[in-house]
């Protein structure tokens, strides 16, 4: 009876330790995960957390193309899918549906997280701000958003641009895999005001490149307050509607609705080939232009500091003679754009050892292009 006494005494002081340290949020964490029989976050997490609704109103199928499904993927193409757990992969050319398969259980509605590629989507949503006068410019302070920063050491020099390109200066280890930093917080933490304004900044603002997701937090939380409005139902008015999503989509958020702008929209692979195709489209959809073409512009020009792979939101690869830029999830989530090509590769899924070699891009990435476009040139 001692003995039990002593363990339920210690894991009661254990469990207020976490609670004074400020790493609560590991409990909702191991029940999110470990409890699930999940090792970490995964594609179908979004029911696990509050989120907020991406509407649509008129749903417009994609058009198939005449050739839709009529090849078989090569085997080697199979085999690298499989291997990566994949759940969708789908190719659009010319504007129409060339080529969608699915393994495990999903489908065209099937819903999987983004992770990362809502960097990108959130870089949109300044783009648009922009376009509407709502935010001046780009160089814009952070601090002018949210006064709290002038207090930090270089906090007061950080731009709206210097987060868009991942310039920031943010103190942030982006690391995936450690429970006790700051990804882990942000993901399952609560609040993410506790999780990313309690950050310094380590250096001075455009300095160096340096991929963060809560430099991409604090972009969020700028349109926020810029916007009056959740993030969601701005995606859904300027984007997800006019574009004619088929499907209503979620963005996780906080316990005080505030969205996770690094990651975390919720949408099948047919709509994120739409967005895709916006970008192929210079920002048109139909005769109607939804995103300023100078934006885009923008966005898939590659920084120098970043040595050329990462422009606002959206990676970029010159280097393969099949040049292409994309969107870009932590478990191997990607939107491609293959301008030469006209073509938009997706494919979502859990590749949790994704290989980064080419210089810190993926791997399978310019595999899949280069496979794809030859088999669909």
């Amino acid at each position: 009876m001692k003995v039990l006494k002593y363990v339920i005494g210690g894991a009661a002081l254990g469990a207020a330790a976490v609670y004074l340290l400020g790493y609560d949020y590991l409990f909702s964490g191991i029940s999110k995960t470990y409890l699930k029989g999940k090792s970490s976050a995964y594609i179908d997490d979004g029911k696990l957390f509050p989120g907020n609704l991406i509407a649509t109103k008129e749903p417009e199928l994609w058009a198939e193309d005449p050739e839709y499904n009529h090849k078989e993927l090569p085997g080697s193409v199979i085999e690298n899918l499989k291997h990566s757990k994949t759940a969708a992969f789908v190719v659009i050319k010319n504007g129409k549906i060339l080529h969608e398969q699915y393994w495990d259980g999903y489908n065209q509605l099937s819903p999987t997280n983004s992770f990362s590629m809502a960097k990108a989507v959130t870089v949109m949503l300044l783009g648009k701000a922009l376009e509407e006068g709502i935010i001046k410019n780009m160089d814009e302070k952070l601090s002018d958003f949210h006064p709290e920063f002038k207090e930090k050491q270089f906090g007061s020099n950080v731009t709206l641009k210097n987060l868009a390109q991942m310039e920031a200066g943010l103190d942030w280890d982006e690391n995936y895999n450690n429970p006790f930093l700051p990804n882990a917080k942000a993901y399952y933490g609560k609040d993410l005001i506790k999780a990313v304004f309690s950050r310094r900044f380590k250096e001075e603002p455009g300095t160096r490149y340096e991929y963060q997701s809560g430099s991409t937090q604090l972009l969020g939380f700028a349109l926020k307050k810029a916007l009056n409005q959740t993030l969601a139902s701005y995606l859904s008015e300027k984007f997800w509607i006019p574009m004619g999503m088929e499907q209503n989509a979620s963005w996780s958020t906080d316990n005080y609705g505030m969205e996770k702008t690094y990651c975390c929209i919720h949408s099948n692979a047919r709509d994120y080939a739409k967005l895709g195709q916006l970008f192929l489209d210079d920002g048109k959809v139909g005769d109607h232009q939804i995103l300023n073409r100078d934006f885009i512009e923008q966005m898939r020009t590659p920084t120098e500091k970043s040595e050329e792979i990462y422009g606002m939101g959206l990676w970029i690869n010159h280097d393969n003679p099949i040049k292409h830029y994309y969107f870009l999830g932590l478990q191997g989530q990607y939107i491609i754009m293959v301008p030469e090509h006209n073509m938009v590769i997706v494919r979502t899924g859990s590749y949790r050892n994704n290989p980064k070699n080419d210089r810190g891009r993926p791997d399978q990435v310019k595999f899949l292009v280069n496979e794809t476009v030859s088999l669909f040139q």
